[in-house]
């Protein structure tokens, strides 16, 4: 399974909006000039995480995009779903039940399952806010008082 560069783009951009979520939209411009990205390809994927209700947005002058939860709310399965699809390792897995008509005698379908499970194990535990954290501990602004 490889994630697209659209999937890790807008993994990014939704982080960028959880770090510097103030409550305040942030533009599009803003996000891609931090994240050197285009930003006609951040509009591309800002559009699916709209309509997916994942992000608000006001027009104008004050303009931009927010999140519309709390970054704990996210898990980075949901943001790779929406914009990957399915993200099972082999197409026997896409249907449940599985459909595969070798799956009564498929001896490596054990393997597909056990990393299927994996992948969602990890994708399905960790939240934006536990990437804000480790974005927060890796530039060294994780003060305790």
């Amino acid at each position: 399974m490889k994630i697209s560069t659209k999937g890790r783009y807008a993994l990014r951009l939704m982080l960028d909006l959880a770090v510097n979520n103030t409550g305040e939209y942030i533009t599009i411009k803003s996000i891609a000039a931090r994240q050197e990205i285009s930003d006609k390809y951040l509009e591309q994927i800002i559009t699916q995480l709209s309509k997916a209700g994942y992000v608000k947005s006001t027009r104008g002058a004050q303009g931009g995009y927010r999140l519309a939860m709390a970054p704990e709310e996210y898990t980075v399965g949901m943001i790779l779903r929406l914009i990957e699809g399915n993200l099972t390792p082999v197409s026997c897995l896409d249907d449940s039940p599985n459909q595969c008509t070798r799956a009564n005698q498929c001896a490596t379908l054990m393997v597909w399952e056990k990393l299927n499970d994996a992948i969602d194990q990890v994708i399905d535990n960790i939240t934006l806010s536990d990437l804000v954290d480790h974005h927060n501990s890796l530039l060294g602004n994780d003060y305790v008082i």
